[in-house]
């Protein structure tokens, strides 16, 4: 098998390489190394990809249909894991366009890509922001998400609509992956966690959203890779029981398929807080602020298709994963 993995220099993009090539597998990278955040952090973590024989890299936008064309006309790829997005619901405020650009016309080249070359199976990130307005805890995948509350949001609900027309009209087997709030070593510097170590360590207060009461479902990074390689692995096919008549989202008659990848567990932000002043051995200051326009108050995963269909479940106690984040950050950064 041979894998291709977009946005394989971001922060999942690249643990999941490095777990592919792991694994044994050949693995072709793709990645345009924009600006949105550190792109020397990028260029880190492809670093250390570069040091395997089986992987090669392309640097390219997804949005380049000319050089997508070529990428797939030379790939040979059994398999393709789509990590490539723009990601943030905040920036999606500020910056449209380029959640178009990245996460509509990208993602539809990946698909025509897919389709032309004869790919096996097409794994592709979601989000649990898809959830929006819904209320029903825990998130799960046989409800109906119409309601998101971002363009990100929206954004990946039309990957999974566009996943799912061709996997019906062309067979095109596609499994999406709703992500739960993820973090870990090499993490994005615009999530919580990272701001939250740099204000700390620096002895800067941190803006903390909703007074405190969010809550998420706070999911380790390498429990997304192995739920990811799992369900890469199964390749779906058509639900014999789905009907028109009550449309089962999660499912179809087709070769397609969502599942939730979270820990199965909501924690309030200020316990995240809490574990990662223990890590780190020093108090943070807060400033409490409401909340934010396109965040929702709560997610929590509900894991049962996954358990069921993969045999893995997501359980990384939140004490563990910071202190692993905290131990990379000093290292890293020379703390």
């Amino acid at each position: 098998m041979k894998f291709l993995v977009t946005g394989a220099a971001g922060f999942i993009g690249f643990h999941l390489c490095k777990r592919l090539l792991d694994d044994g597998y050949s693995v072709v990278g793709v990645d345009n190394l924009n600006d949105y955040y550190s792109v020397a952090l990028k260029k880190d973590r492809l670093r250390l990809l570069q040091n395997y024989d089986r992987f090669s890299f392309w640097k390219l936008d997804l949005a380049d249909s000319a050089a997508m064309k070529d990428l797939f006309a030379t790939g040979g790829f059994s398999h393709v894991i789509n990590m490539a997005a723009q990601a943030g619901v905040r920036y999606s405020l500020k910056n449209p366009a380029a959640y178009v650009q990245s996460n509509i016309v990208g993602f539809a080249n990946v698909l025509e890509g897919c389709r032309h070359a004869q790919v096996s199976h097409l794994v592709y990130a979601s989000s649990s922001s898809v959830y929006g307005l819904n209320t029903a805890q825990p998130f799960s995948v046989h409800a109906n998400v119409d309601h998101p509350i971002s363009l990100y949001a929206a954004s990946k609900k039309s990957n999974e609509l566009m996943a799912h027309s061709y996997s019906y009209l062309y067979g095109l087997p596609c499994t999406g992956l709703r992500f739960f709030t993820v973090y870990g070593p090499w993490g994005r510097p615009d999530m919580a966690l990272f701001l939250f170590t740099k204000a700390i360590v620096e002895g800067k207060p941190i803006r903390v959203f909703n007074n405190g009461k969010m809550r998420r479902d706070f999911t380790y990074i390498d429990d997304i890779v192995e739920g990811t390689v799992r369900a890469s692995l199964r390749i779906p096919e058509a639900d014999p029981a789905w009907s028109g008549a009550a449309p089962d989202p999660g499912t179809s008659v087709c070769p397609y398929r969502i599942y939730n990848i979270g820990n199965n567990k909501s924690v309030e932000l200020l316990d995240y807080i809490e574990a990662l002043e223990k890590a780190l051995g020093k108090k943070a200051r807060k400033i409490m602020l409401p909340m934010q326009p396109g965040d929702v108050p709560e997610t929590y995963a509900d894991v049962a298709d996954l358990i069921r269909d993969v045999g893995f479940r997501p359980n990384t106690p939140i004490e563990r994963g910071i202190s692993h984040f905290v131990s990379w950050y000093k290292a890293y950064y020379g703390v």
